[in-house]
């Protein structure tokens, strides 16, 4: 088994500051968590939280923030958030896959390698002909 990068994490549904996974998740464990954005990604509606949805050569940009762990938390937090999106790695059944991408840094406009947990295939393929699309691609304003 190969190990995962420790790359920070694109949060952008309920681990978000003042969501109600942030402080089960992320209280404590984390060394900084800062805006940032993901373009070419679409968010949707979940029942209760949301799904990012890429889309490669499409306008859509997700809003979230970039949380990168406390080096002694890591492999801790890493195999929680896999759990609490049921992830497992090859497992067809998966809501959530967790794959690398660049995200761009609100504050100065770099761009960052970090986990995304994003629809799985099946999921995605739903919800581009049946999903609640969240046009502002904002979590926190779904409802603004």
């Amino acid at each position: 088994m190969t190990l995962s990068p420790r790359l920070p994490f694109f949060v952008y549904g309920t681990l978000r500051p003042g969501e109600p996974n942030h402080d089960a998740f992320l209280r404590g464990r984390t060394l900084a968590e800062e805006p940032a954005r993901w373009e070419g990604a679409l968010l949707y509606d979940g029942p209760g939280y949301p799904y990012v949805v890429e889309e490669s050569g499409r306008e859509g940009t997700v809003y979230g923030d970039l949380v990168t762990a406390r080096p002694e938390e890591y492999p801790a937090l890493l195999a929680a958030l896999d759990r609490l999106e049921e992830y497992a790695p090859g497992d067809p059944r998966n809501l959530y896959e967790r794959l690398a991408r660049k995200v761009v840094r609100a504050a100065d406009g770099t761009a960052v390698q970090a986990w995304v947990y994003v629809a799985a295939p099946s999921v995605a393929a739903r919800l581009r002909t049946r999903g609640k699309l969240i046009e502002s691609g904002d979590w926190a304003i779904r409802r603004g």
